[in-house]
């Protein structure tokens, strides 16, 4: 599925990195290269996706008859119930014996959405995650920590081969263990960082029980996803870390994670458009958003030989800018995920995401950024209470008017009232991948 990405460059003596031609082309060149990758796409699917194939031939999307990158929106959108509609292969485009590997969800809401591989998939995938990990500042021979889960999750292995195409000595930890993981960074003079943004903050929360302070450690950058972060929560682990927080973006269903990444100038992440065909959709309508507006991404996958994705509804609100970064590249850039429209909650009639109270919250006085929200149903209304771990050097006598105030934040800027309940230290759950902001304790229907 055309050419692999190239490899990540860096100059012989000074060690800089040097743009490979595709992350600086002209938008011009950009699009003709999306064009004939698209085309390549559909004919992959319509080949080999006999569920593809009804929903292009439906559309008079036949590969042959692509004109241009706006034809595709004929195409119907797809969604993660398709994948499991089709569990476990229904949707592969390769045989199962043509595969490298294959990755899951966890499945927790039903049936996992399953991902498979190709060689020339995964080679692809390592090239990105390269790309993107030299974007935020990382070099060969760093030693890089990778605190992300492996196994079925697609974040602990594209990590890791990333940092090895990349050339960078990988320290392969996972999640768990946080004792040893605070011990090993220091020790082996790590100077990437790789984990969910929640784990980097408990990672730094053990470390000062411990007494070890990670701001004189090595580490230099940090490259946190999977889940949504706010700004302030970006604060949060560079000031308790000492190192430069980068986000990256991606979804297994897509490829896993470098998808999309912030380069050094952290003005958005770049998502990689020789590989991806981004849009913007009003997510009610399904009409394209206006320029300018935010909406709700969608990605078709260009060069996916084993899973071609065709107008893949990702629930992410974001915005898009094109115009070339300050760092030379041309890619367009995603604009920090503001929240899934999938985790939006209503409250009220006020739509509330989880990253609006974490912005209200994180790095107020007295807070540590640990919390969760907890939704009930009393009588016919929904009810939503804010559980917020204090700092320890808060006395428990503050925690009421702690919580009053920040009653009063959430009303005023969110416009929703919350019940906000003040923990002790180490009362709110932790996690090791991806953390739970969200209990949901309302009656399930039927």
């Amino acid at each position: 599925m055309g050419a692999p990405a190239e490899p990540t460059r860096f100059a012989a003596v000074t060690g800089r990195y040097l743009h490979p031609a595709e992350e600086t082309m002209s938008r011009d060149e950009l699009a003709a290269l999306q064009l004939a990758r698209l085309r390549e796409t559909l004919a992959n699917a319509w080949a080999n996706v006999p569920w593809q194939r009804e929903r292009l031939d439906a559309a008079g999307l036949h590969p042959d008859a692509l004109r241009q990158l706006d034809d595709l929106r004929r195409l119907p959108f797809t969604v993660k119930n398709d994948l499991r509609d089709h569990y476990p292969f229904g949707l592969f485009a390769r045989p199962v014996e043509q595969l490298a590997r294959i990755h899951a969800s966890s499945g927790t809401t039903g049936k996992p959405t399953v991902v498979g591989y190709t060689a020339g998939d995964l080679d692809r995938w390592a090239a990105l995650m390269a790309r993107s990990m030299a974007a935020t500042g990382a070099r060969p021979g760093d030693v890089v920590h990778n605190a992300y889960g492996y196994g079925l999750f697609t974040g602990g292995l594209g990590a890791h081969a990333g940092a090895e195409r990349l050339g960078c000595a990988v320290v392969p930890m996972s999640g768990g263990g946080t004792e040893r993981q605070v011990a090993l960074l220091m020790d082996f003079g790590a100077r990437v960082l790789c984990a969910t943004p929640s784990y980097a903050l408990a990672i730094a929360e053990v470390a000062e029980q411990q007494g070890v302070d990670l701001r004189q450690s090595t580490l230099g950058i940090g490259i946190f996803g999977a889940e949504p972060w706010s700004a302030e929560m970006r604060a949060q682990i560079e000031a308790r870390l000492g190192l430069r927080a980068h986000d990256i973006y991606g979804l297994s269903e897509i490829m896993g994670p470098g998808v999309a990444c912030e380069c050094e100038c952290r003005d958005g992440l770049h998502g990689w458009e020789d590989h991806f065909l981004f849009e913007l959709i009003d997510p009610d309508t399904g009409v394209p958003a206006a320029p300018g507006e935010a909406g709700e991404l969608v990605i078709t996958t260009l060069t996916k030989e084993a899973l071609p994705m065709l107008r893949y509804r990702t629930r992410d609100i974001t915005r898009l800018v094109t115009s070339r970064c300050a760092c030379g590249r041309s890619h367009a850039r995603i604009l920090r995920v503001a929240g899934r429209n999938d985790d939006m909650l209503i409250i009220r009639g006020v739509n509330v995401y989880p990253s609006q109270i974490e912005a209200v919250l994180v790095g107020r006085t007295g807070f540590a950024p640990h919390y969760q929200l907890v939704i009930e149903r009393r009588g016919m209304l929904d009810e939503l209470r804010v559980e917020i771990e204090a700092l320890p050097t808060v006395a428990a006598e503050a925690y009421e008017a702690l919580a009053q105030d920040a009653q009063r934040h959430i009303k005023s800027l969110i416009g929703v009232t919350a019940d906000v309940q003040v923990l002790a230290p180490g009362a709110v759950p932790r996690s090791q991948g991806k953390a739970v902001r969200v209990r949901d304790l309302r009656p399930r229907a039927g």
